[in-house]
């Protein structure tokens, strides 16, 4: 894992060089964290293997950083207010997304950032962070350690890089264009998702049920091919997967900054994260990613199946 330098954060440019649901996982070693290539990791970018282990370093720097704020307030009876939206925030929420700000506007002046509480610097930058300091506030607020802090890198429309982490309980999960998913825990785990190619056997995760409004049926017709369902989670789901503990997230209602750090990790680890229509996850535009429908699967092989199911089709 590549160390977070805390020291003297720099400007950088931008990069440009001058069938079973048991058994092994994808491409995995079982050594955690140093994951032999997962099939189907492409490089899907430009950028340097130079500029990406910078924008790494300064990644993990503002997940330390946005962790050292909110761990002190778990448990402990935060206040939290509700937005626009009904979706509770807290002190926890806006100060650690205020400290990762700081961490990399000073090292990456020149590029955006869009974070959930304090909305987009720069719009015109093609390098764009995209910050969620903790994914799943009801979690938070409630005491369960099933939420998450979300750091992810944009080229244009492209997760180039992402981080889930999850500070009460040490885990982070690491996702970069083209390498391998890793992970780092005291609870065990190696990354690699697993091998499922039928509904049937795939256990299925969403957030909530009330988070899909008019899409509750088309979700309903893909669970109800599912082997089993579980509820909860957030991003910690997406997490799971990763790790061959879950096999399909599908969730309705995300936005761009839910799902742009999840993508490098679901994909480095084998897996797809599209829309529902199984087609790339996009900040713009009109499809399926636009209206915040996500869709997540371990193995590849599911995601025809999958989407034909959200669709209502037979296959």
């Amino acid at each position: 894992m590549v160390a977070a330098d805390y020291g003297n954060p720099r400007p950088a440019r931008n990069g440009r060089p001058s069938g079973q649901c048991r058994g092994s996982r994808s491409g995995g070693n079982g050594v955690r964290g140093i994951l032999s290539h997962p099939p189907g990791v492409r490089r899907m970018t430009t950028l340097s293997d130079t500029f990406l282990d910078d924008a790494l370093a300064a990644a993990q720097a503002a997940a330390d950083a946005a962790g050292a704020v909110i761990r002190p307030h778990f448990r402990g009876r935060l206040a939290a207010d509700l937005k626009s939206d009904h979706s509770p925030v807290t002190l926890a929420d806006r100060t650690a997304e205020q400290v990762m700000r700081a961490i990399l506007g000073l090292r990456f002046p020149d590029h955006g950032i869009l974070g959930e509480e304090f909305g987009l610097e720069r719009p015109s930058a093609e390098l764009r962070w995209v910050l969620d300091p903790i994914d799943g506030t009801r979690a938070f607020i409630t005491g369960r350690p099933m939420f998450g802090t979300l750091i992810g890198l944009l080229e244009g429309e492209r997760p180039v890089l992402g981080i889930i982490d999850q500070c009460v309980t040490g885990e982070r999960w690491i996702g970069l264009a083209g390498r391998p998913t890793r992970f780092r825990s005291a609870f065990g785990g190696a990354p690699g998702t697993r091998p499922c190619a039928r509904l049937a056997e795939a256990e299925i995760s969403a957030t909530s049920p009330e988070m899909f409004g008019a899409d509750l049926p088309r979700w309903q017709r893909l669970a109800g091919r599912a082997r089993r369902i579980t509820w909860g989670g957030d991003c910690y789901a997406y997490g799971l997967l990763a790790l061959g503990q879950i096999d399909v997230v599908a969730e309705s209602d995300l936005k761009v900054w839910d799902w742009t750090a999840l993508t490098p990790v679901v994909e480095g680890a084998g897996g797809r994260l599209t829309d529902w229509s199984g087609h790339p996850l996009g900040r713009d535009g009109d499809g399926e990613g636009y209206r915040g429908r996500a869709l997540a699967v371990g193995d590849p092989r599911l995601l025809e199946e999958a989407v034909a199911a959200l669709s209502g089709a037979a296959l």
